[in-house]
C-alpha cells in the first residue's frame, strides 16, 4: 500500500482485518506516526476482539520505501491526486515490483490508463477505488482500462471481494460512475450557497430529509474539500461539461485552509 493518509492506512487495515501481510509504504516520519495510531483506532472498530485487532496490527509493516515491499502480489497506489505523482509512482512501482504483481492505483476520477503509461505493463494495471471511510464503505469501484488484462480484472474482483467488500466493474471514464453521479449533488449545494438561497445547514437537513444519510456538505467537510475540488475539477477537465465547472465558493474555501474534518474547520467547525 503506497501512502499512508486517510485512504491508505484505511484500505492497509481492511486487507489486514481480512488476513492480508500488509507493507505500507509513507516517506514522512510524521505520517507513518499518525498512520499507526489511526490504524490502532479503525482496526479495534472492525474487529471488535482485542486479540484480533492485535494480531491484524501485527500483519501492517510500517515503511519508508517501496523498496521495502517487493514480494507484494497486489501493489495499490494512495498518494494525492496529481497525474505527474501518480506515474513517478508507478514508474517505480514497474522497477520494483514482482513481474506478475497486480498494480493498482486508488484514483478517483484520473484516467487509469494515462496513470499506467510508465510501466511498460500496463495490461497488470487497473483502477481499485474505495470510497472514504474505506475501512467502513462497501462499494469499490474496479475499473478497467483500455489496456487492463482480464485476468487483472479477475484479480482485483476476488480481492476486493476477500475484503468483504462489494466490486463494481467500472469502465476509465472521467469519475468513473459515483464521482460522476455525485458531482451535481455537490454542486449544486454549493450554487445554492453562493447564491445566499440557503446556508450548509439548510441544505443538508432538506437532503438528509430526502433520505440521504449525509447531506452534501457534511459530507465534503469528511472527505476534504481539497480532495473534492481536486476531483471536480479532474472531472470538469476531461469533459468539459459546464454544469460540471468547479465552485468559486469550495476554491475560496480551499485556498483559505477550511478543508473539513482534517482542518477542524469547513462549512462546520469541529474545534481545535
Amino acid at each position: 500500500m503506497i501512502g499512508a493518509g486517510t485512504m491508505g492506512a484505511g484500505i492497509a487495515a481492511s486487507a489486514s482485518a481480512a488476513n492480508y501481510e500488509v507493507y505500507l509504504v509513507e516517506l514522512a516520519a510524521a505520517a507513518r506516526e499518525r498512520a499507526a495510531a489511526g490504524l490502532t483506532k479503525t482496526l479495534g472498530r472492525l474487529l471488535p476482539d482485542a486479540a484480533g485487532a492485535e494480531a491484524a496490527f501485527g500483519r501492517i509493516r510500517l515503511v519508508d520505501s517501496v523498496a521495502q515491499a517487493t514480494s507484494g502480489d497486489i501493489y495499490i497506489e494512495a498518494v494525492p491526486e496529481v497525474l505527474d505523482l501518480k506515474r513517478t509512482v508507478f514508474a517505480e512501482l514497474a522497477r520494483l515490483a514482482p513481474a506478475g504483481a497486480l498494480l493498482a492505483t486508488n484514483t478517483s476520477s484520473l484516467a487509469v490508463g494515462e496513470i499506467a503509461r510508465p510501466t511498460g505493463r500496463a495490461q497488470s494495471v487497473v483502477g481499485i477505488h474505495f470510497f472514504n471511510p474505506p475501512a467502513v464503505m462497501k462499494l469499490v469501484e474496479v475499473v478497467r482500462a483500455e489496456q487492463s488484462s482480464d485476468e487483472s480484472v479477475r484479480r482485483a474482483v476476488e480481492f476486493v471481494e476477500r475484503l468483504g467488500k462489494t466490486p463494481v466493474v467500472v469502465r476509465d471514464t472521467p469519475g468513473f460512475v459515483v464521482n460522476r453521479v455525485a458531482r451535481p449533488y455537490y454542486l449544486e449545494a454549493l450554487r445554492a450557497i453562493d447564491a445566499g438561497a440557503a446556508d450548509a445547514e439548510c441544505v443538508d437537513a432538506v437532503l438528509e430529509g430526502l433520505g440521504f444519510k449525509m447531506g452534501p456538505c457534511r459530507l465534503m467537510d469528511l472527505i476534504g474539500l481539497d480532495v473534492n475540488l481536486a476531483t471536480t475539477r479532474s472531472v470538469y477537465e476531461a469533459t468539459h461539461v459546464e454544469r460540471l465547472r468547479p465552485s468559486p465558493l469550495q476554491e475560496r474555501m480551499v485556498a483559505e485552509g477550511r478543508l473539513g474534518r482534517k482542518s477542524s474547520r469547513g462549512f462546520y467547525d469541529y474545534g481545535a
